[in-house]
């Protein structure tokens, strides 16, 4: 055999009959052998490294994710195992899971259905979702009611904002007995982990902001610092570049905003500050987006190398698995948990002054290095 021919060999693709009795991860590494298959059982392999190796995780949450409570049967569950350390996702993702905790249920439908006849009956429809309309004006006026609050009256990071309102839905959650089984903000505001949101006026919580402001002119003082929220958002990815095992991985479930938040932080670093910075050690991501259309949600991690957003090494430790999110994440999750798996969550809320403190001492010595004499 030539070197060349050594260079194209990998793995003997031969399986043992499935028995029923396998594990979830001897299931991926028995019959999951080639093709989408093959990618979900590297997306595990990764998961199962960056977990097992304490790396920094960043999941980033795009689409319909949770009235389909992904949320509660796979994201909250790694949550509290320490397994995610920073979420970025969309207002609507944390709009409609308040839905349940509020005491409202979602439903089965079908997406065969006369949409006009549903719009009657103000009935909403999410692909085969229904609820009824009224569960909108309900969270409408609970999120409302809880942001005229006083803690809210100042400027906020998308964090701070999310943080607070986890405090809300912890009491009523508390009050309703469901404390085993709890809403992503209230599960996050738990576990110090900061929710980050991209595009947050592109959602329903932020549309009830609007609404308070023309009606409550300069008595309600609530706003987004946008600013310092990208600038919070990379001073955890620095810090944590710098602190604990100093690897970081990225799983983006979908694309979109979340995915390109999670990634901008190291152009901001490196691009905008001149800091010397890294990208993320591991990628994995789920999507059904294509990448020959140029657009984001498509971009594998190779790609994003070209850009600084990952590392040299991260395009051996990267997996793009085509698919539908719903369909893929919760048998991840599931294996992971199976196999028992967790690590010592960051809890970077409460690391938010030192993380700050961090990347501005980074930020003002690259500052004093471009005015040095003789640069």
């Amino acid at each position: 055999m030539s070197d060349t021919q050594r260079r194209f060999r990998g793995r003997p693709l031969s399986a043992d009959p499935l028995t029923g009795h396998e594990s979830t991860e001897a299931l991926l590494h028995r019959a999951f052998l080639a093709y989408g298959g093959r990618e979900v059982r590297q997306a595990y392999d990764l998961l199962k490294r960056a977990i097992e190796e304490d790396f920094t995780i960043v999941l980033t949450v795009s689409g319909a994710m949770t009235p389909a409570d992904l949320a509660r049967s796979s994201i909250n569950p790694l949550i509290e195992r320490g397994i995610v350390d920073v979420l970025c996702t969309t207002g609507a993702n944390l709009y409609h899971d308040a839905h349940r905790s509020l005491g409202f249920q979602l439903e089965e439908g079908t997406p065969f259905v006369d949409d006009r006849e549903l719009r009657q009956e103000r009935i909403i429809r999410i692909y085969d979702i229904f609820f009824e309309e009224n569960v909108l004006l309900e969270t409408d006026q609970f999120f409302a009611r809880v942001i005229q609050a006083p803690e809210f009256q100042r400027g906020l990071t998308t964090p701070e904002f999310h943080h607070l309102l986890g405090k809300y839905l912890v009491e009523l959650e508390n009050q309703k007995g469901l404390q085993a089984n709890r809403s992503l903000l209230s599960t996050c505001h738990l576990h110090g982990v900061p929710i980050f949101c991209g595009a947050p006026q592109d959602g329903s919580i932020f549309l009830n902001v609007v609404r308070l402001r023309k009606a409550l002119g300069d008595a309600f003082r609530f706003r987004l610092d946008l600013e310092q929220d990208v600038y919070e958002y990379a001073a955890y990815q620095y810090w944590a570049q710098h602190h604990a095992s100093r690897k970081m991985a990225v799983v983006i479930l979908g694309g979109g905003v979340p995915k390109n938040y999670s990634l901008q932080a190291e152009p901001l670093l490196s691009q905008i500050f001149f800091i010397d910075a890294g990208g993320f050690d591991i990628d994995v991501q789920i999507s059904d987006a294509n990448v020959h259309t140029g657009g984001l949600s498509g971009c594998p991690a190779s790609e994003g190398h070209t850009w600084g957003k990952t590392s040299a090494e991260c395009i051996q430790r990267s997996v793009f698995c085509h698919g539908d999110v719903t369909q893929v994440f919760p048998l991840l999750a599931h294996g992971l948990l199976q196999q028992g798996l967790r690590k010592e969550g960051r809890r970077l809320l409460g690391k938010r002054a030192e993380a700050l403190a961090f990347l501005d001492r980074a930020a003002e010595a690259a500052r004093e290095d471009a005015h040095a004499p003789g640069e």
